[in-house]
Protein backbone atom coordinates (compact mmCIF):
# COMPACT_ATOMS: atom_id res chain seq x y z
CA UNK A 1 0.00 0.00 0.00
CA UNK A 2 1.36 3.42 -0.93
CA UNK A 3 1.21 6.42 1.34
CA UNK A 4 -1.26 8.01 -1.09
CA UNK A 5 -3.73 5.16 -0.63
CA UNK A 6 -3.33 5.08 3.15
CA UNK A 7 -3.99 8.80 3.68
CA UNK A 8 -7.37 10.42 3.34
CA UNK A 9 -8.28 14.06 3.88
CA UNK A 10 -11.15 15.59 5.76
CA UNK A 11 -11.98 19.07 6.99
CA UNK A 12 -11.35 19.78 10.65
CA UNK A 13 -14.25 20.09 13.03
CA UNK A 14 -14.32 21.96 16.36
CA UNK A 15 -13.79 18.64 18.19
CA UNK A 16 -10.41 18.27 16.39
CA UNK A 17 -8.86 21.39 17.96
CA UNK A 18 -7.11 19.53 20.80
CA UNK A 19 -5.66 16.91 18.45
CA UNK A 20 -4.45 19.65 16.08
CA UNK A 21 -2.82 21.49 18.98
CA UNK A 22 -1.09 18.29 20.10
CA UNK A 23 0.25 17.53 16.61
CA UNK A 24 1.49 21.10 16.17
CA UNK A 25 3.22 21.09 19.55
CA UNK A 26 4.88 17.74 18.82
CA UNK A 27 5.91 18.69 15.28
CA UNK A 28 7.40 22.05 16.26
CA UNK A 29 9.06 20.89 19.50
CA UNK A 30 12.31 20.06 17.67
CA UNK A 31 12.69 23.75 16.78
CA UNK A 32 12.56 25.07 20.36
CA UNK A 33 16.28 24.44 21.03
CA UNK A 34 17.17 25.84 17.59
CA UNK A 35 15.51 29.24 18.14
CA UNK A 36 15.44 29.34 21.94
CA UNK A 37 11.68 29.73 22.27
CA UNK A 38 8.44 28.10 21.22
CA UNK A 39 7.63 28.85 17.57
CA UNK A 40 4.46 30.92 17.24
CA UNK A 41 2.30 28.00 15.99
CA UNK A 42 2.90 26.26 19.31
CA UNK A 43 1.18 29.17 21.07
CA UNK A 44 -1.87 29.46 18.82
CA UNK A 45 -5.43 29.02 20.05
CA UNK A 46 -6.60 26.13 17.87
CA UNK A 47 -10.20 26.24 19.04
CA UNK A 48 -10.35 29.78 17.66
CA UNK A 49 -8.31 28.90 14.56
CA UNK A 50 -10.52 25.92 13.64
CA UNK A 51 -13.57 28.15 13.99
CA UNK A 52 -12.07 30.86 11.75
CA UNK A 53 -9.95 29.04 9.11
CA UNK A 54 -10.22 25.94 6.97
CA UNK A 55 -8.01 23.06 8.10
CA UNK A 56 -7.49 19.95 6.03
CA UNK A 57 -6.50 16.96 8.10
CA UNK A 58 -4.44 14.04 6.81
CA UNK A 59 -5.90 10.93 8.41
CA UNK A 60 -4.43 7.43 8.47
CA UNK A 61 -6.26 4.56 10.18
CA UNK A 62 -8.65 7.06 11.82
CA UNK A 63 -5.71 8.95 13.36
CA UNK A 64 -4.80 12.53 12.40
CA UNK A 65 -1.19 12.47 11.17
CA UNK A 66 -0.93 15.94 9.65
CA UNK A 67 -2.75 19.14 8.89
CA UNK A 68 -2.70 22.23 6.76
CA UNK A 69 -4.39 25.50 7.70
CA UNK A 70 -5.14 27.88 4.83
CA UNK A 71 -6.97 31.09 4.05
CA UNK A 72 -7.95 32.57 0.72
CA UNK A 73 -6.50 35.97 -0.15
CA UNK A 74 -7.19 38.21 -3.15
CA UNK A 75 -4.81 36.49 -5.56
CA UNK A 76 -3.39 33.52 -3.66
CA UNK A 77 -3.98 30.86 -1.05
CA UNK A 78 -2.15 31.60 2.20
CA UNK A 79 -0.71 28.61 4.05
CA UNK A 80 -0.90 29.59 7.70
CA UNK A 81 0.44 26.33 9.05
CA UNK A 82 1.37 22.88 7.81
CA UNK A 83 2.80 20.08 9.88
CA UNK A 84 3.07 16.33 10.19
CA UNK A 85 3.12 14.33 13.40
CA UNK A 86 6.74 13.39 14.22
CA UNK A 87 6.09 9.64 13.98
CA UNK A 88 4.63 10.10 10.48
CA UNK A 89 7.33 12.40 9.09
CA UNK A 90 9.49 11.34 6.17
CA UNK A 91 6.73 9.41 4.43
CA UNK A 92 5.49 12.05 1.97
CA UNK A 93 2.57 13.35 4.00
CA UNK A 94 3.93 16.92 3.91
CA UNK A 95 4.04 16.68 0.11
CA UNK A 96 0.45 15.46 0.04
CA UNK A 97 -0.62 18.38 2.25
CA UNK A 98 1.13 20.89 -0.03
CA UNK A 99 -0.52 19.26 -3.06
CA UNK A 100 -3.84 19.56 -1.24
CA UNK A 101 -3.21 23.31 -0.88
CA UNK A 102 -2.56 23.59 -4.62
CA UNK A 103 -5.87 21.89 -5.35
CA UNK A 104 -7.66 24.27 -2.99
CA UNK A 105 -5.95 27.28 -4.60
CA UNK A 106 -7.04 26.19 -8.08
CA UNK A 107 -10.58 25.46 -6.89
CA UNK A 108 -10.70 28.98 -5.41
CA UNK A 109 -9.45 30.47 -8.68
CA UNK A 110 -6.13 31.56 -7.17
CA UNK A 111 -2.91 31.36 -9.17
CA UNK A 112 -0.43 31.00 -6.34
CA UNK A 113 0.37 30.03 -2.80
CA UNK A 114 2.26 31.93 -0.13
CA UNK A 115 3.65 31.09 3.28
CA UNK A 116 6.28 32.12 5.75
CA UNK A 117 8.68 30.16 7.89
CA UNK A 118 11.55 30.75 10.25
CA UNK A 119 14.89 30.92 8.46
CA UNK A 120 16.38 28.68 11.16
CA UNK A 121 14.02 25.90 10.06
CA UNK A 122 16.37 24.95 7.23
CA UNK A 123 14.68 21.58 6.61
CA UNK A 124 11.36 23.35 6.06
CA UNK A 125 12.84 25.95 3.71
CA UNK A 126 14.46 23.11 1.72
CA UNK A 127 11.19 21.16 1.61
CA UNK A 128 9.31 24.13 0.22
CA UNK A 129 12.03 24.80 -2.36
CA UNK A 130 11.90 21.15 -3.49
CA UNK A 131 8.18 21.63 -4.08
CA UNK A 132 8.59 24.70 -6.26
CA UNK A 133 8.44 27.54 -3.74
CA UNK A 134 10.84 30.45 -4.08
CA UNK A 135 12.06 32.91 -1.46
CA UNK A 136 10.41 36.31 -1.97
CA UNK A 137 12.05 38.16 0.90
CA UNK A 138 13.56 37.76 4.34
CA UNK A 139 12.88 40.01 7.33
CA UNK A 140 14.31 40.16 10.85
CA UNK A 141 11.94 38.80 13.51
CA UNK A 142 12.52 38.03 17.21
CA UNK A 143 16.30 37.61 16.91
CA UNK A 144 15.90 35.53 13.77
CA UNK A 145 14.74 35.81 10.19
CA UNK A 146 11.30 35.26 8.69
CA UNK A 147 11.44 33.78 5.20
CA UNK A 148 8.50 34.65 2.93
CA UNK A 149 7.98 32.13 0.13
CA UNK A 150 5.57 31.69 -2.76
CA UNK A 151 4.70 29.34 -5.58
CA UNK A 152 3.02 30.29 -8.85
CA UNK A 153 0.51 27.86 -10.31
CA UNK A 154 0.22 27.38 -14.05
Amino acid sequence: MTIESAIRFRPAEPADAAAIRDIVRAAYAKWVPVIGREPLPMRADYEKAVAEHPFDLAVEDSRIVGMIETTTADDHLWIENVCVAPEAQGRGIGRLLLERAEIKAREAGRNGLRLLTNGAFEANVSLYKRHGYTVDREEPFMNGVTVYMSKRLE
